[in-house]
């Protein structure tokens, strides 16, 4: 039986950012073992800073409970909007494209809280993803600004409001015997680990009474 892992971000959000390298270790140690999906879940206005003080006082924080050897920039907010979909569409609208794995929403998110790009621009957002990609600028701007690919990123974050959690990044872990777990907050690799390893037990528990039972009687 399978995993399936699926990983609610924004790609502006630091906590995210800090996350991904545990991300990465998942989907090495588990390839073959679990399907890994990852979805938007758009931060509103109530979790974005207002100032550029307040917003450099809240990298400071995450970057030091992070033990991170350098600080994020902040340059690339405004602390205007209320959320930014540019950078978040221009990821979703690459799966179109074919480009399903992180490449892009990374280079996304490295352009803009490492180097200060202002991804929150369409334009810049599509270019950076674009480069990330090798496809066309055009193309993905376009996508991007579709209908189809927004509609489809709110309904994402609708589906993540619906676990009743509000931090991001989000991890939620579902097996095929019904077993979820949902850690919100989370970016340490250690219980994740724990997480899939006891939901594969699990599994094989119920496949080796299987092939001794059988199905439940009627």
């Amino acid at each position: 039986m399978r995993i399936t892992v699926t990983y609610y971000l924004d790609v502006i959000s630091s906590w995210c950012f800090f996350a991904e390298p545990a991300w990465a270790e998942l989907k090495k140690r588990y390839e073959g073992k679990a399907e890994f999906l990852w979805k938007i879940a758009l931060m509103d206005k109530s979790g974005l800073p207002t100032s550029q003080e307040q917003h450099e006082w809240f990298y400071r924080r995450s970057g030091t409970i992070m033990r991170s050897p350098f600080m994020l920039s902040s340059d690339w907010c405004d602390h205007k909007q209320s959320e930014y979909l540019a950078p978040n569409c221009v990821a979703e609208a690459a799966k179109d494209l074919g480009i399903r794995d992180d490449r892009v929403r990374l280079a996304l998110a490295y352009a803009g809280l490492r180097e200060g790009k202002h991804f929150g621009d369409w334009e810049v957002a599509a270019g950076i993803g674009a480069k990330a990609a090798n496809v066309n600028v055009e193309e993905l701007l376009e996508r991007a600004r579709s209908t189809v690919v927004e509609t489809r990123v709110r309904a994402d974050t609708a589906d993540f409001h619906l676990l009743q959690v509000t931090q991001r990044p989000t991890f939620v872990f579902d097996s095929e015997i019904g077993d979820r777990a949902v850690f919100s907050g989370f970016v340490r690799l250690e219980p994740f680990v724990v997480t899939i390893d006891s939901m594969l037990d699990d599994a094989a528990a119920y496949t080796a009474h299987k092939a001794h039972f059988g199905e439940p009687p009627p």
